[in-house]
């Protein structure tokens, strides 16, 4: 491997946010799935959560979808509801599922800079009301027009990156958010040496 080649894994590395997360329960469609790990990839998220318990799970996601990004990023796969919950708080504070309701917080209101995962559910059905119950709140993505639903891919992209701006605005990117055992490991199945302490950076957060 190039040094060039080198520096640009370790420069991506030092931008994932190990504070923001995405969820996907029963998303029926392998396309759909790799078009959020692509979305992902390019907003700095490291870990992605799949859960089946209502479709089958995926044997393949959509390579050409993702454009290789499946390479890069840690999948996490479930079929159990209570266990996929309990590893995501285990690892963020606050859960969030895409559902129209009275309590629904608008997407620009939620706070990024805290740690938060997001779920988005099933193409037809949503977020089950199972998580919905064992979620922290809903949140929503503002729209104008007459059909008041997204395509999961979208939706998720469009929330990400406005987490990607509040996180900019924030220095997030600056310095880098995953521990780094766990850079090291991934710099490992990627052919990279481990890293030194001249190229690990680790973030800290601005006062406010």
């Amino acid at each position: 491997m190039t040094p060039e080649r080198t520096d640009k894994l370790i420069n991506v590395l030092s931008k994932r946010q190990a504070n923001l997360t995405v969820v996907m329960e029963n998303v029926d469609d392998p396309h759909n799935i790799s078009a959020v790990l692509r979305t992902c990839d390019a907003v700095g998220i490291q870990d992605i959560y799949i859960l089946t318990t209502r479709i089958p799970k995926h044997k393949k996601f959509g390579y050409k979808s993702s454009s290789s990004a499946l390479k890069w990023l840690t999948i996490h796969e479930f079929d159990n509801l209570e266990d996929c919950v309990a590893a995501v708080r285990k690892n963020f504070s606050k859960i969030l599922t895409t559902h129209l309701s009275s309590d629904a917080v608008e997407i620009y209101d939620i706070d990024f800079t805290d740690s938060v995962a997001l779920v988005f559910g099933n193409e037809h059905d949503g977020v089950t009301e199972e998580f919905r119950n064992l979620a922290d709140g809903n949140f929503i993505i503002p729209q104008m027009g007459i059909i008041q639903s997204l395509n999961i891919s979208v939706a998720c992209a469009v929330s990400i990156y406005e987490a990607l701006r509040q996180k900019k605005v924030a220095g997030h990117y600056d310095q880098a958010s995953l521990p780094k055992v766990q850079m090291d490991s991934l710099l490992t199945q990627w052919g990279v040496e481990e890293l030194t302490p001249e190229n690990y950076v680790p973030y800290k957060p601005k006062r406010k």
